[in-house]
């Protein structure tokens, strides 16, 4: 019997899961990884703060510590919801502002010199971000366009070529990566491991930086659908502003949800989508649920193939030209 696609077909058993997670990382921190907790870097999102209450959930909140990691381009509340997941669940946080660190590298020198290859007036003052067309309305490949907003609140959108738009994720990728240095810091002097963040949509997709957030030691919810990340979060208890804010990339001067820069949908419809592509399920069927033409769905289902092989990379780990035996 096949199966019957519906918007509950990714409904599941909170309490099992939870339970099942919990239960999963206790064998992984004390037989695999042998550390003491978890280090789990908090960016007031829901993904990263469904992670550190099921951190607690399974070793204990004296054994997890939150990093709240902004810079100047995060949003304004960021710091501010980070540190209430961290108080809500009795977690120890450090605020870490890697704004410096990011100017010591150049980040925000070169994310502006990449802007205004095609935006020459911009500079001191303005703001940014990079979107990407909805893949139900583009044809073939898409390409990414710049939006900058001027000091007196004028909208300028450009089309960006390869090369500025590289140097401009280039840059950004400073982010992550620092962040991750800095949770390993953390980790390395607790004898902790690091938590990973990225949910299932996230992880398929290649949607994180190789070595930056794509790196941790144990990746709780990357079997779970983003949709599903949301239900643990009301069972677990995650504060309502945290389960009520939209996904956001939270990386751009500009305010930016992750439907403008890599999905091109919204979560629920990507997760639907990426569920029907795993499972075989017809694009009529898929487009009924969601009030989709067939055609649209499949332009979906040939995104997630393209995105599947242009960052299979991100999932390598460094490859050896010849093998090497095992340690014994």
């Amino acid at each position: 019997m096949g199966i019957i696609f519906s918007s509950d077909v990714l409904r599941l058993d909170a309490e099992q899961e939870v339970g099942k997670i919990s239960e999963r990382l206790k064998q992984i921190m004390t037989k695999q990884l042998k550390r003491r907790g978890l280090v789990v870097g908090l960016s007031g999102g829901i993904d990263s703060s469904v992670t550190a209450a099921l951190a607690v959930n399974a070793l204990g909140s004296d054994r997890v510590l939150a990093l709240q990691m902004p810079e100047r381009h995060s949003a304004e509340e960021t710091l501010q919801l980070s540190g209430m997941v961290a108080d809500h669940f009795g977690i120890e946080k450090i605020h870490e502002d890697i704004t410096g660190i990011l100017e010591a590298v150049g980040c925000y020198t070169r994310y502006d010199e990449a802007v205004r290859k095609v935006i020459p007036e911009y500079g001191e003052g303005w703001k940014s971000k990079i979107v990407i067309p909805s893949v139900l309305e583009t044809r073939g490949f898409s390409l990414f366009s710049v939006v900058a907003e001027s000091p007196d609140r004028n909208l300028v959108k450009e089309r960006l070529p390869l090369k500025a738009y590289l140097e401009i994720v280039a840059a950004t990728n400073f982010k992550q990566r620092i962040r991750k240095m800095l949770e390993y810091y953390h980790a390395d002097r607790l004898n902790y491991a690091v938590s990973g963040t990225p949910n299932r949509l996230e992880y398929d997709q290649g949607f994180f930086v190789k070595l930056g957030d794509g790196a941790a030691d144990v990746k709780p919810i990357a079997h779970l659908y983003k949709s599903q990340v949301y239900q643990l979060a009301e069972y677990l208890g995650v504060p309502a502003g945290i389960r009520k804010r939209p996904p956001t990339t939270d990386t751009y001067s500009l305010a930016q949800g992750q439907d403008e820069f890599y999905f091109s949908l919204s979560y629920d419809k990507m997760d639907l989508c990426l569920y029907g592509k795993n499972n075989h399920i017809a694009t009529k069927e898929v487009g009924k649920v969601l009030n989709l033409a067939p055609e649209q769905v499949q332009r979906v289902y040939d995104d997630i193939d393209t995105k599947r092989l242009t960052t299979r990379y991100l999932h390598l780990p460094g490859i050896l030209i010849d093998p090497v035996s095992e340690i014994q």
